[in-house]
C-alpha cells in the first residue's frame, strides 16, 4: 500500500478573504492507493472534511463523503454502502458530490454507444454506454497558508475509451472553522476534437443531499438561493450565484452550499430538486426548459485547441443560509480566485 503524507499548521492570516486567527486549524491531506482503490483524505484536525476518489475504474471522480464542521455528514451514502441504512435507492449516479454533464458531443468523433436521447456522450448517468472520466494524474498536494491545494487532470472518454477532451482539475481546500470550502478551478480543453456542450439539465458541478433535510420523502431541509428564493418550485432552472441545502441533522442544523463563480464564461440554472439532487448547470437551454435562459438556444461550443474556465465551489456550514452566512462566505469565495 503507497501512502503519501503531508501536514500543516495553520499560521496566523491578516487578509479578510482568508481564515482569521478565530478560524485556524491544522489542515493535512494524505492519499490511499491500492489496485483497487486510489483518494485522497482531506482532513481539519482529526475530523475528516472529506474523501476525494480518483479510481481509475470508476465512471467518474468524485467527493464522498462529505461532511460539515463537527463531522456531520451532509451527502447520501448511496449507492457507496449498498445497504446503507435509511438510504433512497434511487438515481444511482448522483453520488455525493461530482462534476460532469450529461451531453457531450465530440463533433468529428463516431459515437458507437449512444444512450437513448443524447446526442453525443453521457457523462452524467451510469447507464449502459456513459462515458467515463479518468483521472490519469494527481500532483502531490501542497499546504500552505490553511489552504490545501490538490492539482489533477482528467480525460473525459468514450464507453470503448476513445478520449474526447481533457480536463486540468485544481482542488483548494479552507477551514474557516465554522465552515469550510471546497473549490474546484476546471479547464475543459478540446484537445482532439471540437466540442459541443450539449442542452441537457443533466449537469454540472452537483451533489446529493443526505436523506435527513431533502424537500420531501420525509426530510426537513430547505433549498435556497442567492436570490432569497426558497424551496424547489421557486428554485428549479433560475439563475443564481449560489443555491444552499440545509436542515437538521442528528441534531444540529447544517448545509450544503454550491457557489458559482461570478466570472465563469456562462451563468448556472440550478438542477435542484426536492428529492436531493442540487447542480449548478451553465449548459442548459431549450431542451433542459430552465426558465432562466427561457429562448436561449445557442449552446457551448468549443473549437478544437480552445479551454472552457470554470469555477465552482462546496461551502460546507453550520446553520442554515441565512445563520450559516452563506452570502458573507461566497463574497470571500470570489475574492479568493486572485490568490489561487
Amino acid at each position: 500500500m503507497k501512502r503519501i503524507a503531508i501536514f500543516v499548521v495553520a499560521v496566523l492570516l491578516i487578509q479578510p478573504t482568508e481564515p482569521s486567527a478565530q478560524e485556524k486549524s491544522s489542515l493535512s491531506i494524505h492519499r490511499e492507493k491500492t489496485k483497487d482503490k486510489d483518494y485522497f483524505d482531506i482532513m481539519a484536525g482529526k475530523e475528516l472534511i472529506t474523501r476525494y476518489h480518483i479510481t481509475q475504474s470508476a465512471p467518474k471522480p468524485i467527493f464522498w463523503p462529505v461532511n460539515a464542521p463537527g463531522g456531520v455528514p451532509l451527502t447520501r451514502d448511496w449507492p457507496m454502502i449498498p445497504d446503507a441504512p435509511d438510504n433512497t435507492k434511487d438515481h444511482p449516479h448522483q453520488q455525493s458530490a461530482w462534476f460532469c454533464h450529461g451531453d457531450i458531443i465530440p463533433e468529428g468523433i463516431v459515437v458507437k454507444d449512444k444512450i437513448k436521447g443524447i446526442e453525443g456522450v453521457d457523462f452524467w448517468s451510469i447507464a449502459k454506454g456513459h462515458g467515463n472520466m479518468v483521472c490519469t494524474y494527481a500532483a502531490e498536494p501542497k499546504v500552505d497558508k490553511n489552504r490545501i491545494r490538490l492539482a489533477t487532470k482528467n480525460e473525459w472518454r468514450t464507453a470503448d475509451g476513445v478520449k474526447i477532451m481533457d480536463e486540468a482539475r485544481d482542488i483548494y481546500v479552507y477551514d474557516f472553522g465554522k465552515a469550510r470550502l471546497i473549490v474546484l478551478n476546471i479547464d475543459l480543453h478540446a484537445s482532439v476534437c471540437p466540442i459541443v456542450f450539449g442542452d441537457t439539465k443533466e449537469g454540472a458541478m452537483g451533489i446529493r443531499i443526505s436523506d435527513k433535510i431533502t424537500e420531501v420523502k420525509g426530510g426537513k431541509g430547505k433549498i435556497q438561493n442567492a436570490e432569497g428564493k426558497v424551496g424547489e418550485k421557486n428554485c428549479w432552472g433560475q439563475i443564481a450565484n449560489w443555491c444552499d441545502y440545509s436542515g437538521p441533522i442528528d441534531g444540529k442544523t447544517v448545509g450544503l452550499a454550491v457557489l458559482a463563480d461570478p466570472k465563469n464564461a456562462y451563468p448556472s440554472c440550478w438542477h435542484a430538486r426536492g428529492y436531493g439532487l442540487m447542480a449548478a448547470n451553465p449548459f442548459g437551454r431549450e431542451k433542459a426548459r430552465f426558465p432562466g435562459v427561457a429562448g436561449k438556444k445557442e449552446l457551448v461550443r468549443l473549437a478544437k485547441g480552445e479551454h472552457l474556465k470554470l469555477r465552482y465551489a462546496m461551502l460546507l456550514h453550520q446553520g442554515d443560509a441565512e445563520t450559516g452566512n452563506v452570502a458573507e462566505y461566497y463574497q470571500r469565495f470570489v475574492a479568493l480566485r486572485e490568490k489561487e
